[in-house]
């Protein structure tokens, strides 16, 4: 599984709102593609060829609702406190 989540450059802090968020990639076996999820919209999806691909998608998605959500007065979600633990699966 390919995780991204908060990315910044230097210290300059995310770009956008989106940007503050938890983004997982797997590939999924029902699809036969890579899913790409955010952990503070589970309600949306993005399905690609590539696990790239699916990151780059499912963040332009998130812009969009957010953005959408701005313009019509509506609540964001806040980014939640992700912590990530890695284990070993080469054994």
């Amino acid at each position: 599984m390919f995780v991204a989540g908060g990315l910044r450059v230097g210290q300059m802090g995310p770009a956008s709102d989106s940007d503050r968020y938890a983004y997982a990639v797997a590939w999924s076996e029902e699809d036969g593609e890579y899913v790409g999820r955010c952990g503070e919209f589970p309600s949306l999806s993005w399905l690609d060829k590539t696990p790239e691909t699916a990151l780059a998608g499912i963040r332009a998605l998130v812009a969009d609702v957010v953005a959408d959500l701005q313009a019509s007065g509506e609540s964001i979600p806040g980014a939640k406190q992700v912590l990530f633990k890695f284990a070993r699966t080469d054994y």
